[in-house]
């Protein structure tokens, strides 16, 4: 059985023009129970994240920044969000969710946040509609726990990991995986342990196969014993920022690859949705449900 995060908080009490981009986290539930892939049984709330974790990962300046609402006119912007307790507090959701997930992944297999995928977050700031890197932190998390010994985050938002690749640089416990648009943002990259930058416009067959030989070589040559999976479905050609070539079924065939190589080796994963900006919901939905699909009917 998949264990799915799921809070109110994710999409509620935020500035009207970031609304949005935020619905597909009510949408993608709602459709979920309505087609019968998933019960409420599968659903949980997460609580907030509480600091001690928090601050394994991020600096305590910038922690204390957001709690208290202090980030400067300059870091909201980069951050792209007008500071407000509503978003801190989504953000805290949001980060105890995955942490949660990659729990319920190590006792069911695979579990998912329906949000999260903050991955352009660095321990002392935040960038790109991300505040807490949630991966990061659940990573640090379970190493400090004694809950896996090696992990591996494959990042195949169209954009590329940087916050997470700096975060986890000097840890070689972790090994971090981004293949991304080359030439889409962050404009400056950070170092994952393997970055395979794409061009822009290739199409998902190219993708795909490129995809399918660098799994298998992942697995022998990192062999993790957990999985953070950023399933970000910017990759659409649908997609206002993405650049890319590649159509929901080929979206799905990514998500099928990678699900079935943690499923069929027996190594747990925790997934979160990361990205997804086509001008029409449907597409978002219907990729990122796909991925909550193919879980169900694997896990």
């Amino acid at each position: 059985m998949v264990k799915i995060a799921f809070s109110p908080i994710y999409y509620h009490k935020l500035p009207e023009g970031h609304r949005f981009p935020m619905l597909k986290y009510e949408l993608i539930p709602e459709q979920l129970l309505h087609e019968g892939t998933i019960t409420q049984e599968n659903l949980f709330i997460p609580n907030k994240c509480g600091a001690i974790d928090i601050l394994r990962t991020h600096d305590l300046e910038y922690y204390n920044k957001l709690i208290n609402q202090q980030l400067s006119p300059s870091e909201q912007r980069k951050i792209g969000f007008p500071q407000s307790p509503a978003l801190i507090e989504r953000e805290l959701v949001i980060t105890r969710g995955t942490i949660d997930c990659a729990l319920f992944a190590l006792e069911y297999g695979c579990a998912l946040n329906i949000a999260g995928g903050t991955h352009h977050a660095f321990a002392e700031r935040g960038e790109g509609f991300c505040l807490l890197n949630d991966m990061a932190i659940a990573a640090d998390y379970l190493l400090y726990k004694k809950l896996v010994t090696k992990i591996l985050v494959i990042d195949l938002d169209v954009h590329q990991g940087n916050g997470t690749a700096k975060l986890m640089e000097n840890e070689p416990r972790v090994f971090t995986f981004s293949m991304h648009g080359k030439n889409n943002y962050p404009f400056h990259k950070e170092q994952s342990d393997l970055d395979i930058p794409l061009p822009d416009g290739i199409s998902g067959h190219a993708y795909l196969e490129i995809l399918e030989k660098t799994l298998p070589m992942l697995l022998e040559t990192v062999n993790p014993d957990f999985i953070f999976y950023l399933s970000g479905v910017d990759i659409l050609s649908t997609d206002k920022f993405g650049k890319f070539n590649i159509s929901i079924d080929e979206c799905k065939r990514r998500d099928e690859l990678v699900l079935k190589m943690a499923y069929e080796n027996k190594i747990p994963i925790a997934i979160a949705m990361g990205g997804g900006y086509s001008p029409d919901i449907n597409d978002i939905l219907q990729a990122h449900c796909n991925t909550f699909r193919i879980a169900a009917n694997l896990f």
